[in-house]
C-alpha cells in the first residue's frame, strides 16, 4: 500500500563503515547533524546487512531513527514497528550448511534478539575483534536453531574469505557471500534478496521514483544499491569496486562524508 507523501525523496543508508565508524563505535557528530536536517523533505532508510532488531544492533537503531529499515540485505523490511516482508531460510538448507561448515571447519551463523546462533563462534568473537575491538555476544550453540525450531532470516559468515568464499558459492550456488568492508567476515545472501530489491519495494510503499532516491554505502553488498538509486553516492573509505559503481564519491567517513556529499547534492 503506498503512503501518501510530501517528501521530496528517500536517502538510503548502510550502516557499518558509512554511518558508523565501527573502529570507534561511534556516529560522528556531522553525519547525525546530516540525518536530522534530511528528515524535512526525506524518509531515511537503513539499508544493512544486520538484523536491527538483535541485541547488538538495537542501539543503533535508536540512534539512527529511520523511518524504515531493510535488514539483512532484503530479506527482512521493516517500517517503524510494522514487518512489511520477511524470508526464511529453508530447514533443510540450513541443516546441509550447518553439516558442512561443522565438518570443514567454517564459521556461519546468525544473530536473533539477544542470541547468537554460530557454528564455530571462535571465529566469529575473532572476526569481531579485528572490526569492533570488542566481543559482545552471547553465543549459543547453532543446534538449538533446530531443537527449538528457530526461523532464520539470514546468516553471516567469519573467516579466511579469500581462501573459503569459491568453495562455499560452489557447494551451495544458491548463496553469495559479499565481503565486509576491511575483510572481517561477509553477509550470506541467498539469490534473489538484495538491498536493491529492497529499495524497490520501499519506493513502492512510500510512493516516490526511484530516481528521486539518493543511497551510501561502502561495502560489496552495497554495489546492487548504489545502482539501483537515482544516485549512488561511495563512502571514501568504500572499497574499489563500490567506488566504481557509484555515481559520486564523497569524503572518508572520519572527513565527514555523509554531511559533505548531503551539501554537494543540496539535500540540506
Amino acid at each position: 500500500m503506498k503512503t501518501k507523501t510530501d517528501k521530496r525523496g528517500i536517502a538510503f543508508f548502510d550502516l557499518d563503515g558509512t554511518l558508523l565508524d565501527n573502529h570507534l563505535n561511534e556516529i560522528p557528530e556531522s553525519t547525525r547533524r546530516a540525518l536530522d536536517l534530511l528528515r524535512a523533505h526525506y524518509y531515511v532508510i537503513l539499508s544493512t546487512g544486520r538484523d536491527m532488531d538483535t541485541h547488538y544492533s538495537v542501539r543503533y537503531k535508536d540512534m539512527v531513527r529511520p523511518d524504515a529499515i531493510i535488514h539483512q540485505n532484503g530479506s527482512k523490511l521493516t517500517i517503524g514497528d510494522e514487518l512489511l516482508f520477511k524470508h526464511t531460510v529453508d530447514t533443510d538448507l540450513l541443516r546441509e550448511i550447518y553439516d558442512y561448515c561443522t565438518k570443514y571447519g567454517y564459521c556461519m551463523g546468525t544473530s536473533i534478539g539477544s542470541e547468537d546462533f554460530f557454528i564455530n563462534p571462535e571465529k566469529k568473537a575473532a572476526s569481531d575483534r579485528l572490526f569492533t575491538k570488542a566481543v559482545k555476544r552471547n553465543f549459543v550453540p547453532f543446534e538449538e536453531i533446530f531443537r527449538r525450531n528457530i526461523r532464520v532470516t539470514a546468516l553471516s559468515y567469519a573467516g579466511n574469505l579469500a581462501a573459503e568464499k569459491e568453495l562455499i558459492e560452489a557447494r551451495f550456488p544458491m548463496l553469495e557471500l559479499y565481503a565486509f568492508n576491511g575483510g572481517a567476515g561477509a553477509d550470506v545472501v541467498e539469490h534473489g534478496f538484495s538491498k536493491a530489491e529492497g529499495l524497490k519495494t520501499m519506493c513502492s510503499h512510500y510512493g516516490i521514483d526511484p530516481a528521486d532516491t539518493f543511497a551510501f554505502g561502502d561495502s560489496p553488498n552495497d554495489v546492487a544499491l548504489l545502482k539501483a538509486a537515482g544516485t549512488g553516492i561511495a563512502m571514501g573509505n568504500a572499497e574499489d569496486e563500490v567506488k566504481a559503481a557509484a555515481d559520486y564519491v564523497t569524503d572518508d567517513i572520519r572527513h565527514d562524508g555523509i554531511y559533505n556529499a548531503c551539501v554537494h547534492f543540496g539535500l540540506i
